[in-house]
């Protein structure tokens, strides 16, 4: 009988986080009232490093101009928390040295208080975009570090097709690149 009420207690346990864990949130296209919190998020992760091939932090301006409006630019959808702020996003862009019809995507979620299947649902949106606009596949480079980026890109059903090797980060240190993708016809 105390295994069973040990079972109960932890039965009751998981259920409490499972429902914690449920929380709400909308997907929307980008805004340029978003660069500041989408910018900060961006930097923060680039100050704590290992998941991102960006190592320059960005000001607003850059920001807005890669990702929002620069040459390449194809699409930035954000997703919002419960309370209305931006907590993910995910951009596509044209790239020099991709094949004819593809596209380039980046995905970036708070360091903190991530919400759960944001990251699936900016997908669905970047995915449907990006077939209406005519593109044949989705392009995305990993850091090999960058064991999250990995496994949410293979969850989404990106393949791995290529591995640069040993590509030097700003300080010396050399990473391998691993490039994965989507095929959207």
């Amino acid at each position: 009988m105390g295994n069973r009420r040990g079972f109960c207690v932890e039965l009751e346990k998981r259920e409490i986080s499972m429902t914690e864990a449920v929380t709400t949130f909308k997907v929307r296209t980008a805004r340029t009232a978003d660069v500041p919190a989408l910018r900060g998020f961006l930097n923060e992760i680039i100050r704590i490093g290992g998941t991102t091939a960006h190592e320059t932090p960005f000001t607003n301006e850059r920001f807005a101009s890669h990702f929002l409006a620069g040459p390449g630019f194809v699409s930035c959808f954000v997703a919002e928390d419960g309370e209305g702020r931006p907590c993910a996003f995910q951009a596509l862009e044209r790239s020099d040295g991709l094949p004819d019809r593809w596209v380039d995507i980046g995905t970036f979620a708070r360091p903190h208080r991530k919400v759960p299947g944001a990251g699936s649902a900016l997908f669905a949106a970047t995915r449907a975009h990006a077939r209406d606009a005519g593109f044949a596949a989705i392009n995305a480079t990993i850091r090999a570090d960058n064991v999250g980026g990995l496994a949410y890109y293979s969850r989404m059903g990106f393949i791995d097709y290529k591995i640069d090797e040993a590509v030097p980060l700003k300080g010396g240190r050399r990473v391998d690149r691993i490039s994965k993708r989507y095929l959207l016809e």
